[in-house]
């Protein structure tokens, strides 16, 4: 034992004594908190730590060599070579490098760091299940799984994709998994790094290193970065001070899918949610400087919206609103008032940093001396203003002086947005709104019906304008003289500038309002006018799998969008089922079913059913069907012949003495596609965190 004792302190000796002294790692984490419990709106905030490189690893992810997604493999390709620069620059610090390529270790069975990791003592503080593929954390069961994954991700042109697949096959390598080794893009240093995909290796590497902290970067972050056992997941769950390096790695989501957003606006949400509900982030510029990497054809402008008012709720109308009209084609963030200081909008330094335009839905607000020089510097560098309703007054205070320690400015309306608000009319006074004479041609208005529809909310007054200013909408009460309710304004500056004092939380319900909202940032951001948009109201559940509460029909769970429907919809739910539960016992199905036909299936197996249609549905699930302590998909297709429609009861699993009841948020989907019994892949990988049921 002292022999042994011996070797593994000069094991340790060896690879530690080279960077003694080495540059600490000074890190900017990004990470989102609540604006109060339970609200949904995060703020997006920054803290600096500095981590100590002898303290820390870096793993590098699932690089493969090739991929089943051409896309994939070109956008590896193209950050490659800056992941590589940030390894030789994390190793050069003294940070423990870890090669994590799953499903690989053949291809280095004779690797000096594949057998430095199986040479590595193993830890006596072994996490439970580190082995093992984690898809949700307790942490994650507050939020909403952002993209459908469910397809695989795949979103590469067809055509391509068939061309790729006949390659890959042509070089004897399997279509649908045909990595090898990882990347020759990533170099590995034989005489430093960890070559490993087991979790039970990579924890005790990181426990005989004393390594607490811990960088994940590599692909893909929705499904292998969070999931692998030396994934964040893991990570976070069993206590390691984890981040994501977000802007080194990539999402598997095709934008065919909900939310209908671009490829990198996917990658984006995970990132979001990752804050929110995982670990903090940072960017590789913070090791080897420059600025943050991005991809070459992710064009889109970063839009930061900021919301501060207390009258109108688009704390709640924007986010829906920019999900479904501007993830296609703008970087969104977002920045909301303080729920407990008025007078501060925490993140809007930070936001304002790398935006290139801004959209302000404020009022009455001052703010500390930083923040205010942030948008005061944002405007004077000519960028684009969007302002929404209250934006006219949104650092004023009626004339009054601004307390120490705050700053007003009451001259935004005229200087950034050329308006004139002097208040508005009652509240219960209906007005209309018109083009104004002239203005039929603008792009703004591209969309936007020519006869005069209703305001939301109440008429602002805002006449007269500036000189610069051109006028697009007009609204006007009976018996009062018409006021502006949208324009452009060419500042002095030279930005644009946008503004409508519509913004009711009824006008975002108006698909004139939508289209010229939509219209108007577009045009402000100098992108062309879209002609691919759809405002009127479309049914969710026909177009896309979306959360449903079960038990309740789907009239009542819908919130009556789908009263009266009578038909076929689809649920759909993942569970995972300890092996102890299952060995030497029949698993079995049991659900109420009222007057519905239901049938149902496990990870694509139909399960046949004792009994059906009016009587209790009791299906015996094939042991062959179910993964033990994996993720299984359960699929339930009902037919509704009149009534309430719907799973109306708990589903209930059995096992012998064992139940899991399945009640909670299920996705659900209407239409009739065999293909829903199932998905492309694996339940672990295209489930999202939020329809997971397990003991």
């Amino acid at each position: 034992m002292l022999i042994r004792n011996l070797l593994v302190a000069s094991f340790v000796v060896l690879f530690a004594a080279p960077h003694a002294g080495a540059e600490d790692l000074d890190l900017q984490l990004r990470y989102q908190e609540e604006t109060r419990p339970g609200a949904g709106r995060f703020h997006r905030l920054v803290r600096e730590e500095t981590w100590a490189p002898e303290e820390t690893a870096l793993i590098v992810c699932d690089v493969w060599d090739l991929h089943h997604c051409l896309n994939a493999v070109r956008r590896v390709e193209e950050f490659g070579p800056r992941l590589a620069k940030v390894i030789d620059e994390a190793r050069r610090r003294g940070v423990t490098i870890i090669h994590a390529p799953s499903d690989c270790m053949a291809a280095y069975e004779d690797h000096p760091a594949r057998r430095r990791a199986q040479q590595t003592p193993k830890a006596d503080n072994l996490p439970a299940d580190i082995t093992a593929w984690c898809s949700r954390i307790p942490s994650e069961e507050k939020g909403i799984y952002p993209i459908d994954q469910s397809d695989g991700g795949e979103d590469d042109d067809p055509e391509d994709h068939a061309e790729w697949a006949a390659k890959l096959k042509a070089m004897g390598r399997n279509p649908a998994t045909p990595w090898k080794r990882q990347s020759d893009l990533i170099p590995i240093d034989g005489e430093r790094d960890y070559i490993s995909d087991r979790g039970d290796e990579v924890w005790s590497i990181l426990e005989e290193r004393g390594v607490e902290n811990v960088i994940l970067t590599g692909v893909h972050t929705n499904m292998c970065v969070l999931g692998r056992p030396f994934g964040l997941r893991q990570m976070a769950r069993n206590g390691k001070n984890v981040v994501l390096m977000r802007d080194m790695t990539d999402t598997m989501y095709n934008p065919q899918r909900w939310p209908s957003v671009s490829h990198f606006s996917g990658t984006d949400l995970i990132v979001s949610h990752i804050e929110k509900y995982v670990c903090p982030t940072i960017t590789s510029d913070q090791l080897i400087g420059g600025a943050p990497f991005r991809f070459a054809i992710d064009k889109r402008p970063h839009l930061a919206i900021v919301i501060a008012e207390d009258e109108y709720k688009t704390e709640e109308t924007l986010p829906v609103f920019a999900q479904q009209y501007l993830d296609k084609n703008f970087r969104v963030s977002y920045v909301f008032g303080s729920e407990t200081e008025r007078n501060t909008l925490p993140g809007l330094v930070e936001a304002l940093h790398d935006a290139d335009a801004l959209l302000i839905s404020v009022r009455r607000r001052l703010l500390p001396p930083p923040q205010m020089k942030a948008i005061k510097a944002f405007v004077a560098a000519g960028k684009p203003v969007i302002g929404l309703r209250t934006a006219s007054h949104a650092f004023s205070l009626r004339g009054n002086e601004a307390p120490e320690g705050l700053v007003a400015w009451p001259a935004w309306d005229a200087q950034v947005l050329g308006g004139n608000y002097t208040g508005h009319h009652g509240n219960k006074l209906t007005s209309q709104v018109r083009i104004a004479p002239g203005a039929a041609d603008h792009p703004i208005l591209k969309g936007i019906p020519r006869e005069p529809f209703q305001q939301g909310g109440s008429l602002y007054k805002t006449s007269p304008l500036a000189e610069e200013t051109t006028a697009l909408l007009l609204g006007q009460i009976e018996g009062q003289p018409e006021e502006p309710a949208a324009w452009t304004f060419q500042r002095e500056d030279g930005g644009r500038s946008f503004y409508t004092s519509l913004g009711h939380v009824g006008d975002f319900g108006n698909p004139p309002f939508q289209r010229l909202l939509l219209n108007g940032i577009h045009w402000a951001a100098g992108l062309p006018i879209r002609d691919d948009v759809s405002t009127a109201g479309r049914t969710d559940y026909e177009q896309h799998w979306s959360l449903l509460p079960v038990p309740a029909s789907w009239e009542a769970a819908s919130a009556g969008v789908l009263e009266d429907y009578d038909g076929i919809g689809w649920y759909r739910c993942v569970v995972r089922l300890p092996e102890q539960w299952l060995s030497g016992k029949q698993l079995t199905l049991k659900l109420p079913s009222d007057e519905d036909s239901l049938t149902a299936w496990m990870n694509g197996a139909t399960l046949e059913a004792k009994s059906n249609n009016g009587n209790d549905f009791i299906a015996i699930i094939p042991a062959d069907a179910v993964i033990p302590d994996d993720y299984n998909l359960l699929v339930i297709r009902v037919e509704d012949r009149g009534g309430p429609g719907g799973l109306q009861q708990t589903p209930l699993l059995s096992a012998g003495d064992e139940q899991l009841t399945l009640a909670g948020p299920w996705q659900f989907r209407l239409g009739d596609d065999r293909s829903w019994s199932n998905m492309p892949l694996p339940a672990r990988f295209g489930a999202s965190t939020d329809v997971i049921f397990e003991p």
